[in-house]
C-alpha cells in the first residue's frame, strides 16, 4: 500500500549539509522530500562568512591539514575520521564548482584565492569573499529548485522520529519517517520514508547569546536521543570569539578570516593581549582566544574587547570583508577607521548524534550529516572552516551508501498512524513557553559557558529537570507549535549538555572547568558518550569507516 506522504528519502534540513545530500540523491534516480523549518535558505549555512577548509595550495598538504585539525580538537579527534575528511577536501570543492558557486579568484592568476584563519598552518581557506556560506546557498538552491527528483516542503518543522519499535511492530527497530508541524497550515503531517537523514544543524540557541540563527534548536539531536541513538562529545561548545557586541547584532559574527587578514585583538586603552597568553596570538584556535577574552573581560569588568583592522587600507578591507564592514557600518561602525567591540557567542556543537563515515546512527535506515552529528573529526574544538568541510564530504559519503540500497527497506505505510490530536486542547497561555525559552537560555549562559564548576553544573542540571516537567506536562496536554516543539528538543539538548560536562573530570577544548584545570595525559581521555536506555548501538564488527573510503568521490 503506498501514501501520498511516502518518499524514497526524507531529509531534515535545508542547509549545506541537506541540499548536498538531497543533490546527489536526486543525481542518482531518488526521490526526495526535503523538508526546512522555514524558508529554504534561512538556516545557518547562510550565515558563513569564512570558507571551506580544502587542500588546494602546491605547498599544502593533507597531512599538514590533519595535523592541524588534531592539534585544534586537543587530543580527541578520530584520526580516521580526519584524514578521510581532508583527503576528500579538494573534491568536494569541485563538486561546489560544478554546482556553479562563485568562490572568490587571485587577482592576478584567477586560481582560487585561499585565506588563513585561526589555527591553520597554511592558507586553505576557500571562500566567496566574506559569505561563502549564502554563494554556496544560493547555487545549491538553484539546482535544487530545477529538480524533478526534489519535493521541497519549506515552513514544516519535524515533531519526532517515527520507529517501529515506538509503535511495537514485530522485527528489528528501524526508521519509518517522521511527524511534521505544517507551521502555515498548522496542522501534524504523518511523512513516511525508507531512509530518514537528519541534517538539522546544531544547538546553539541553547544560549542567551549565540551567533546563529533561532534555526539551531537541536531538533536532529534530540529526535535521534530519544529514538534510542548515542549522542556524543556534548560538552564542547564552541563560542566563537568575536561576535559585534551592540543591543541590536548578538548574533552577528565577525569573521575568523578579519585576524586572519591582521585583526589584532585589543583592550578599551588599546593594549593588545592574545600574545600574552599564546603565541599565536589572534591566529590561537577559537577556544583559546575566546578563554582568553572571557578572561580579560572579567578581570577588567569589562562589556567587550575589541577587534581592530584599521591599519589595513580601507580598500582592502572594503575589498575582503564587504559584508561585514557594510554590517557594522550599519550599527554605526566604521571598521576602516576605528576598532569594533567584539563578545564571544554561542556558535557551534561540535558533539551529536555518532555516526560512522557514512553517516549512519545507530537505527538502521536513519542517517545524521553536518553540525548534528558526531564522525569524530571535532573532538574537543572545531578548527575553523572544517565546518562547511564536514557537511559536503559527509553528504557525499551519506549519499554513496544510501544508493548503494544497503541499509534501505520497505515500509508498510498503512502500519504508520495520523497523528493524534483527539486528547489535547489549544494552549491557554503561551506565556509560559516564552518564560521557559528565556529561563533555559539564562541558565545555560550563566552556568554552562565558557568557564564552568561543578556547582554551577548540578544548579543548571536541577532548573533544566524542573523545565523538563513543566514542558512534558505541556506537550502533553495542549497542541503544539514551532515554540513548543524547538523548546521540547532544547531542554533535552540542554540536559545532555550538563551531563556531558559533569562526566568530563578535566579541562579539554572547549570545555573548561575550575574543579578540574589540569588535561589528562594522551591517551587517557576518551569521548563523552550518553547511551538512552533504549539505545541499539552499530553491531562491533562494522568498523567506523570501512565503507566511507571506498570513492564516494
Amino acid at each position: 500500500m503506498s501514501s501520498p506522504n511516502h518518499t524514497q528519502a526524507l531529509i531534515l534540513g535545508g542547509g549545506i549539509a541537506g541540499l548536498g545530500v538531497a543533490l546527489r540523491l536526486a543525481e542518482g534516480g531518488r526521490n526526495v522530500t526535503l523538508l526546512a523549518k522555514r524558508a529554504l535558505t534561512e538556516g545557518s549555512s547562510r550565515h558563513a562568512q569564512g570558507g571551506i577548509a580544502a587542500v588546494m595550495a602546491t605547498g599544502d598538504s593533507v597531512n599538514s591539514h590533519v595535523e592541524d585539525t588534531v592539534r585544534a580538537g586537543a587530543g580527541l579527534c578520530n584520526r580516521e575520521a580526519v584524514e578521510f575528511i581532508a583527503r576528500n577536501s579538494k573534491a568536494s570543492v569541485e563538486w561546489l564548482l560544478e554546482q556553479g558557486v562563485g568562490f572568490t579568484r587571485d587577482e592576478n592568476s584567477h586560481d582560487l584565492h585561499l585565506t588563513r584563519e585561526g589555527g591553520h598552518s597554511q592558507r586553505r581557506i576557500v571562500h566567496a569573499s566574506d559569505a561563502t556560506g549564502a554563494e554556496v546557498m544560493r547555487a545549491l538552491e538553484i539546482r535544487v529548485r530545477n529538480s524533478s527528483n526534489i519535493e521541497v516542503l519549506d515552513h514544516h518543522i519535524a515533531v519526532d522520529l517515527i520507529t517501529s519499535g515506538k509503535l511495537g511492530l514485530s522485527g528489528p527497530t528501524r526508521v519509518l519517517g517522521v511527524y511534521a508541524l505544517d507551521k502555515k497550515g498548522g496542522h501534524v503531517e504523518t511523512l513516511t520514508a525508507s531512509t530518514v537523514v537528519l541534517a538539522t544543524g546544531g544547538a546553539s540557541k541553547a544560549y542567551l547569546y549565540t551567533s546563529n540563527p533561532d534555526t539551531s534548536t537541536g531538533d536532529g539531536i534530540a529526535m535521534a536521543w530519544r529514538a534510542g541513538c548515542r549522542v556524543a562529545n556534548m560538552e564542547f561548545v564552541q563560542f566563537h570569539p568575536t561576535c559585534l557586541y551592540h543591543p541590536h547584532a548578538k548574533s552577528f559574527l565577525v569573521s575568523e578570516a578579519v585576524r586572519g587578514e591582521g585583526g589584532q585583538l585589543i583592550l578599551p586603552g588599546g593594549r593588545r593581549f592574545m600574545t600574552d597568553h599564546d603565541e599565536r596570538g589572534e591566529l590561537a584556535p577559537r577556544d583559546i582566544v575566546a578563554r582568553v577574552i572571557d578572561y580579560e573581560m572579567k578581570r577588567g569588568g569589562y562589556d567587550s574587547v575589541f577587534l581592530d583592522i584599521s591599519h589595513k587600507p580601507a580598500d582592502f578591507i572594503h575589498a575582503h570583508f564587504p559584508n561585514i564592514s557594510g554590517r557594522c557600518a550599519a550599527f554605526g561602525f566604521d571598521m576602516t577607521s576605528e576598532p569594533i567591540p567584539v563578545v564571544p557567542a554561542a556558535h557551534y556543537t561540535c558533539g551529536g548524534v555518532m555516526t560512522d563515515l557514512d553517516g549512519r546512527t545507530d537505527l538502521p535506515g536513519l542517517y545524521a550529516v553536518g553540525e548534528c552529528a558526531s564522525t569524530g573529526l571535532h573532538g574537543a574544538n572545531r578548527l575553523a572552516s572544517n565546518s562547511l568541510l564536514e557537511c559536503l564530504v559527509l553528504a557525499a559519503a551519506a549519499s554513496g551508501h544510501i544508493l548503494a540500497g544497503s541499509d534501505e527497506a520497505k515500509v508498510d505505510t498503512a502500519t504508520v498512524p495520523q497523528w493524534d490530536e483527539t486528547q489535547v486542547t489549544d494552549p491557554d497561555e503561551q506565556i509560559v513557553v516564552t518564560h521557559n525559552w528565556d529561563e533555559l537560555r539564562r541558565t545555560m549562559w550563566d552556568y554552562v559557558g565558557i568557564v564552568r564548576t561543578d556547582k554551577r553544573l548540578e544548579r543548571a542540571l536541577h532548573r533544566v529537570r524542573l523545565l523538563q516537567e513543566e514542558i512534558r506536562e505541556y506537550y502533553s496536554n495542549f497542541r503544539i507549535d514551532n515554540n513548543l516543539i524547538e523548546l521540547r528538543n532544547l531542554v533535552s539538548v540542554a540536559e545532555l549538555i550538563i551531563n556531558s560536562a559533569l562526566s568530563r573530570k578535566e579541562s579539554r577544548g572547549l570545555h573548561y572547568t575550575l574543579d578540574y584545570p589540569d588535561t589528562l595525559p594522551d591517551g587517557e581521555a576518551e569521548d563523552t558518550v550518553m547511551v538512552p536506555e533504549n539505545s541499539r548501538p552499530l553491531p562491533t564488527d562494522e568498523p567506523i569507516s570501512k565503507a566511507a573510503g571506498s570513492g564516494h568521490f
